[in-house]
Formats: C-alpha cells, structure tokens, sequence
C-alpha cells in the first residue's frame, strides 16, 4: 500500500501543501456569505418565502454537517489528495447547477452538491496540514494561516456578490468558483503530496446513514416548525426522527470496529471543549449573518454591494486578528484565547440590539469590527486545540468531528434564529400596521401574505398610498424579532464561553500519543480515555 509517513518534508512540498489546503477551505466557504447578501435578491427573483430561504442556506449547510466524518475516513482510506481534488469537482458542479437554476428548488440541489464539496474539503485540508506538519507546536501558525483563508472567503464573498448583482442577475454569483476549482484540481494533481492513515480503516456506513438521517430530520423540523407549527404531525414526526437516529448513531458507533467518530475522543477535555464550543458559537454566528442580511435588504433597503462593505467590517476585523493569535497560542492558553474571543462576540452580539430602521454606517461599524475581532480570536486556537488532541493518525477524524459539530450549529442557526424571527415578527406585525394606520381590508391583506410568503413577501405587494407606512410597520416589526434573536445569540455565545472555561485544558499532544501501542497505530479508545482524564 502507498503509505505517506509524518515527516517535515522539503520546504516546496510543505509549501504546496499548505497552499492548496488554504485554496480548499477558501473555496469551500466562499459560497456562505456569498450567497447570504445575495438573499433578498434571490427572494424577488424566485419569489421566495422565508422558510425556503432558510433551505437555501441550508441545502449547503446540511451536507457540509451530513458528510464530514465520512470524507475524513474517505481521506484517511483512499488518499487525501484524490478526496481534496474530489471535493473541489463537487464545488464546481454544485456551482454550475446553481448558476442555471430558474427555481428554487433546483438552487438547492446546486447548493447541496457546493455543501458536498465542502464537507470533502474541509476535514482533508486539516488533515493534510496536521500531515505535513506533525509537530502540534509548529503546526499552530499554519492552522492559523488555514483560518485566515477561510475568514478571507467570508470577506471577498459580499464584495463579489455585490459587484455581481449591480451589473447582472443574482445566479452569476456563482460563476467565480467554476474555474477556480477546476485550476486547483489541476494543479493540486502536479504539486500535491498525498497522504492516508498509516493503519486499517474502513467506511462506517451505519454511522453514515444514522448521521445523515439525525442531522437532516433536525433541520427540517426546525425549520418546518418555524415556518408553520411545531406540534404539526410532520415536523413532530421530523424531530421524533432525528431523536430516533442521534440515538441510533451512538450505538452504531459504539459497536463499530472502525467507526468514522470514535466517541472516546469525547472523554478528552479538550476535544468535547473545542466541539462544543464550535457547535453552539456557529449556531449564534451563521444564523446572526443570515439575520444580518436581511436587515440590511428589508429593513435598510440598502443594496447588496453596501451590505457587503458592511459585513466586511467582520471578516476583515477577523482576518487582521487572525495570525497575532496563531503566534500568540504558545505564550497564552487556548482556553483564555477562546473564553476571551467568545466574551467580545457576546458583547457585539448584545450591543446590536438597540440598532434601528436609520442606524448610520459609523454606529453599526465598530460593533461589527468588534464581532469580527472576537471571531478572528477563536477560530484558530478552537481549530489548533481541535486537531492537536490526537495525535497524526486521528487527524482527520479530529478534524472531521470538530467541523461535523460546527457545521451542525451553523445549519441550525438560520432554521433556529429565523423560527424566532418570523414567530415575534408575524406576531407583532398587526400591532405595528395598526400603529401606522394602515387598517381594516388593507391590514388583512398586507398580514395575509406575510403569513402565506414571509415577511418579503409584504415588500412586493402593490399597496398604493398604504406603501410606506406598510414597510414601516414590516420593518419594525423584523426589528422586534431580529432583537430577540440578537439576544438568544448572545447568550448562547455566553453558554459557549462557560463550556470552554469549565472543560478546556492544553491538550497533550505528546501524551496521546505515547499511549498508542505503537509508532504506526492509533491509539486504542482505552488510551485515549486515560489521555484525557490526564488532561482533565
């Protein structure tokens, strides 16, 4: 068998390593705030409701949490280098569907293939960089490089969006990942070194599909539920589901030889930390960027390219924070690092409920720089401390794990948050008409169609006189629920910085991996307990 071993390896080779991993992630995550500035336009172009936006999200979402641990076994088996240059075919595909769709439901098939390829790409980046830099302490500035890519793909995402839809219809945004991933492709298959597991693992189907059936039932009854009822058969039936299959997964996975997430790992402090952390803190941040850029499409009527320089202040806050704290992690701990980031995140999170309909570019600016900060602050210790729990071996499924939990927050994010946002809004909504002195027939309407298509669907209706009082009454009515919203967020933040406090330690790395049996195998789940009560 074609076995790579650990080692630094030329300076070109680690090199090429570490710039197509970086290529990777940025293409992975660049359809995420991509796509969320481009919402309002993709609502008036397909005339969609609220709920089916949140499935546009989602459709992306859902497969990047679905697949992840099967694309770091798939890795690990078969050879990253194939998995990674498989995953960038998927990105590709998944943007030309997309790119051609004359309905929503055909953009979320494109969406969910792009979600594919993320999911492949995301574990293989880590574990070709954990490869080629085996030393925990080292590999700490390029994880932290492979963090700024991705915060970079957050950034330029907006700013091509909106360049996009001022000159063109809002499917073009995806043109840009097409040639992209197909020149990583090809130069991925020239310079990149391959690697895999030195020791027998196999694809753990049951685990698969008992994942998949979990993650996607959760999903849909949230969102469903929101949309609609939560004691409706269907979405009951979708949350009984997803129960049933959580349960399912751990069985299957304590009875698997080779399962695709061994929960042993989870007796180590610092990888449940780092999980936990990254599940509950994506479920505040994506669903707040989903929010964010409906603020700025309904509430503001701005267009896509000034919400894009707005929601650049986070990325770009992000990006600037992100190497000092890659070269910071070996002076101060992750756990302070993490805890501190997740503060100034809850602080902005906080801060932002008082925004308003006129909120000025200069008041909202500082607090979301001040949200990019704290993010900028945790992704790369959560990463680093993520992947150096285990030792090489596990890299993959370390790394799959952690972005498996993080994924699930973020595809919960949109379908929780958007829930609370649609049920406060509708609920306020009469009040607010009233208010406005829109009345009798006219209110009935103008309500009747946000109930049936969502709060957007009131900014296409032809109201007459009633106009701008009606898109008075809407936005201060989405202000209701954006601040609630903003105050779940918030305090979900303030949940994740307590788990780091309680459970995160400094893993040791060279502990784990001293309990392997031996130089060439992984450690044994025994091992890996007694590593993490040690760490404990």
């Amino acid at each position: 068998m074609n076995v790579t071993t650990p080692a630094s390896g030329p300076a070109d080779r680690r090199a090429a390593t570490l710039v197509m991993a970086c290529l990777g992630v940025f293409v992975a995550y660049l359809p995420v705030t991509t796509v969320a500035v481009s919402l309002p336009a993709i609502q008036a172009a397909l005339s969609a409701s609220t709920a089916q936006l949140s499935w546009v999200q989602d459709a992306f979402v859902l497969p990047m949490a679905a697949f992840i641990l099967t694309a770091g076994v798939v890795g690990d088996v078969h050879g990253r280098k194939k998995v990674f240059q498989s995953g960038l075919l998927f990105s590709a595909a998944g943007a030309a569907v997309a790119l051609a769709a004359q309905s929503v439901q055909v953009l979320w098939i494109g969406q969910a293939l792009a979600g594919l390829g993320a999911a492949t790409l995301l574990p293989t980046t880590l574990a070709l960089i954990s490869h080629a830099v085996p030393d925990h302490r080292e590999r700490g500035k390029f994880i932290g490089l492979w963090a700024t890519s991705l915060m970079a793909a957050l950034a330029v995402g907006p700013l091509i969006a909106g360049v996009i839809l001022d000159h063109a219809a809002w499917r073009w945004i995806y043109l840009l990942s097409i040639p992209v991933s197909l020149i990583a492709m090809a130069v991925a298959a020239r310079l990149l070194p391959d690697s895999r597991v030195p020791h027998g693992r196999r694809l753990d189907w049951p685990g698969q599909i008992t994942a998949t059936l979990a993650i996607t039932a959760l999903v849909y009854g949230v969102i469903e539920g929101g949309a609609g009822s939560f004691t409706d058969v269907k979405v009951m039936m979708a949350l009984f589901t997803a129960v049933v299959g959580g349960v399912a997964f751990v069985l299957a996975e304590r009875r698997s030889d080779s399962p695709m997430l061994d929960l042993a790992l989870f007796r180590s402090p610092a990888f449940t930390a780092t999980t936990l952390v990254a599940m509950i803190a994506f479920l505040a941040l994506i669903g707040f960027f989903f929010l964010l850029s409906l603020y700025f499409g309904l509430v503001q009527q701005l267009d896509t390219l000034q919400a894009a320089w707005r929601l650049l202040m986070v990325t770009a806050a992000a990006i600037v924070v992100g190497q000092p704290v890659g070269r910071l992690m070996h002076r101060i701990s992750a756990r302070a690092l993490i805890t501190g980031g997740l503060l100034v995140i809850s602080g902005a999170l906080f801060s932002l409920t008082t925004i308003g309909a006129d909120t000025s570019f200069a008041s909202i600016a500082w607090r979301l720089a001040l949200l990019g900060l704290g993010m900028g602050t945790v992704l790369t210790p959560m990463t680093a401390t993520a992947v150096a729990s285990v030792p090489y071996q596990l890299a993959g499924m370390a790394a799959a794990g952690n972005n498996a939990f993080r994924q699930v927050g973020g595809a919960l994010g949109p379908a929780v948050l958007g829930a609370l946002l649609t049920t406060k809004a509708l609920d306020t909504f009469p009040g607010h008409l009233t208010d406005a002195g829109v009345t009798g027939v006219a209110q009935e309407r103008i309500v009747a169609a946000a109930d049936a298509g969502g709060l957007g669907a009131v900014a296409q209706l032809d109201l007459g006189a009633d106009t701008g009082r009606a898109l008075g009454a809407l936005g201060d009515s989405f202000l209701d629920g954006l601040r609630l919203c903003l105050t779940v967020a918030g305090s979900l933040t303030l949940l994740a910085a307590l788990v780091a406090v309680v459970l995160l330690r400094r893993p040791r790395q060279a502990s784990i991996a001293a309990a392997s049996n031996t130089a060439g195998r992984a450690p044994s789940a025994e091992a890996v307990t007694a590593v993490g009560q040690r760490e404990g």
